[in-house]
């Protein structure tokens, strides 16, 4: 292992895994971290691993950030160039009935993150927020210039919590950082407690799939791809702080100090309805659709504008829903087979 690995933590987690497959084919090496627990089937995250640890330049850590000595010990021993963070306790709805998961993954793991950064010369943290911060936000689409200081679920709160002490971090210390507001990530090797994943499992198996708000939701369904290319871009691009930034007038995306938030969406909601009905299509058999009210800390539709993106790194994401689920249907029937 060379001395210039980056640190990928989640790298037994969906995004973390492709972006872990990604910076190794591109010859990078890469340590991946991950505590691999069981908030969803421990033995996807592990085949995960297994399909990593077959490069040459992987090494996987077993290891819990919330863990201050361990953490502080692996950034002292690495010294790590790049640390992408994508470790966290996910999920609105699990939010809501643990709610300690959060303060423990997604805000003590990410101090230690934040202190190793400090103390052993990271040139760039990119870390994941979520497009949950826009929270009671309606105007669309969600603009990374927007006010987002009204979070309706706890997971929202953290994640608007680490955009926050991150950018104390850049002020205080000067660490580069980059914030990544993702947008309903999606494709093979996903999540089973989203969406697709449970669409796919409920048609297949011929049980109801629930739709809350009478199934009249939009979402910014994002392939894993272009959120990949998207990371891949801006690892070596470490913001520089805006010169313009005032704070007479501030901007919420960006700053003096050398940080600046990102969205990474489709740029284009689909209809939740649509992706069943496509979903349909692919397994070849009707959903049994269950009509619920909308839940709590949900929200009715996310839209995300990426001009910021494709201003800095000359990148959209283009991936249709078509040809998205096309591709994580293909690989939901070889894993069920396997």
């Amino acid at each position: 292992m060379t001395d210039d690995a980056i640190l990928v933590t989640g790298a037994a987690g969906f995004i973390g895994f492709h972006v872990a497959q990604r910076l190794l084919s591109s010859g990078r090496a890469v340590v991946g971290l991950d505590s691999v627990n069981d908030y969803y089937d421990p033995a996807l995250k592990e085949a995960r691993v297994e399909i990593l640890k077959r490069e040459r330049n992987f090494t996987f850590v077993k290891s819990d950030l919330a863990d201050r000595a361990a953490t502080k010990a692996l950034f002292a021993q690495h010294r790590f160039p790049v640390v992408v963070h994508l470790a966290a306790q996910a999920g609105v709805r699990y939010s809501l009935e643990n709610p300690h998961a959060y303060t423990d993954a997604n805000i003590e793991g990410f101090l230690n993150v934040l202190e190793g950064c400090r103390h052993h010369g990271c040139k760039h943290l990119v870390f994941a927020s979520s497009s949950s911060v826009y929270g009671a936000n309606t105007k669309l689409p969600f603009s990374v210039n927007d006010n987002v200081d009204h979070p309706i679920s706890l997971y929202a709160a953290s994640k608007k919590a680490n955009e926050l002490m991150a950018h104390a971090y850049s002020h205080l210390y000067r660490i580069p950082a980059t914030g990544l507001r993702f947008f309903t990530v999606y494709g093979p090797w996903g999540r089973p407690d989203m969406a697709m994943f449970i669409f796919a499992k409920a048609i297949v198996e011929g049980k109801p799939i629930r739709l809350f708000n009478a199934g009249n939701m939009r979402r910014d369904f994002t392939y894993v791809d272009d959120v990949v290319e998207a990371i891949a871009r801006l690892i070596d691009r470490p913001p520089q702080g805006n010169p313009t930034w005032t704070g007479a007038d501030p901007d919420p995306a960006s700053s003096s100090a050398p940080w600046k938030i990102y969205n990474i969406g489709n740029n284009r909601p689909e209809e939740l309805m649509h992706v069943v009905a496509l979903l349909e299509k692919e397994f070849g058999r009707p959903a049994i659709k269950e009509i619920l009210p909308m839940q709590p800390g949900d929200v009715p539709a996310t839209y995300a504008d990426v001009d910021d993106l494709a201003r800095d790194v000359g990148f959209k994401p283009s991936t249709t829903i078509e040809d998205g689920i096309a591709r994580f249907s293909k690989w939901f029937r070889e894993y069920r087979k396997a």
